[in-house]
């Protein structure tokens, strides 16, 4: 990407790379226990470039977007993502879309400016804009109604904290599956 183009990413700038955290905290639900758990995690994500995109008069910005994470010392990650984060300038609107391998597929976002270093996006169940989509087993047993991410970049340090909201027939109330974790930039 040419460097002029590279400036139009906005608040997504500061990601391109890769980036690892071997601090992560992943609360969950543990079947196998049939209780709540934290477990810890190690994580590798990349950001590569791209745009423009456009849409009619909308022009997107964004990041090719990998990520995967481990427990311990465990060869396969328990967790993969991979999608997309966007930058509509005109709209002062950050956008991620992602899927999971367990059927999830997400658009979270949120305003923003084009220098912002910490950001939120979100994201409901039912939403036509930005809003979640499931596959029938997690609709019936676990499925997330609500997710928030807060994103911080300062230079080479990435940190997250991330909610999501799930009904699960093991539960009464709603449940908070949370995810936080703080990455170091390993390569542009």
């Amino acid at each position: 990407m040419p460097f002029t183009e590279f400036e139009k990413l906005g608040p997504l700038r500061p990601l391109v790379g890769t980036w690892e955290g071997e601090g992560g905290v992943d609360l969950s639900f543990h079947h196998e226990e049939g209780e709540t758990g934290t477990t810890a995690y190690r994580e590798r994500v990349t950001f590569s470039p791209f745009g423009p995109v456009d849409n009619g008069s909308q022009c997107l910005y964004g990041l090719d977007y990998r990520m995967a994470a481990w427990r311990d010392d465990e060869e396969d990650p328990f967790h993969t993502e991979v999608g997309y984060w966007l930058w509509d300038a005109a709209a002062g609107q950050v956008m991620r879309a992602f899927m999971v391998p367990r059927g999830t597929v997400l658009l979270a976002g949120g305003a923003a400016t084009a220098d912002a270093t910490e950001f939120t996006m979100a994201a409901e169940l039912g939403s036509t804009t930005y809003g979640i989509v499931e596959n029938e087993y997690l609709a019936a047993n676990a499925s997330t109604v609500a997710y928030t991410v807060t994103v911080s970049v300062d230079g080479d340090t990435l940190a997250y904290d991330e909610d999501s909201v799930l009904r699960m027939k093991e539960f009464e109330d709603l449940f908070h599956h949370t995810d936080r974790n703080v990455l170091r930039r390993v390569a542009d």
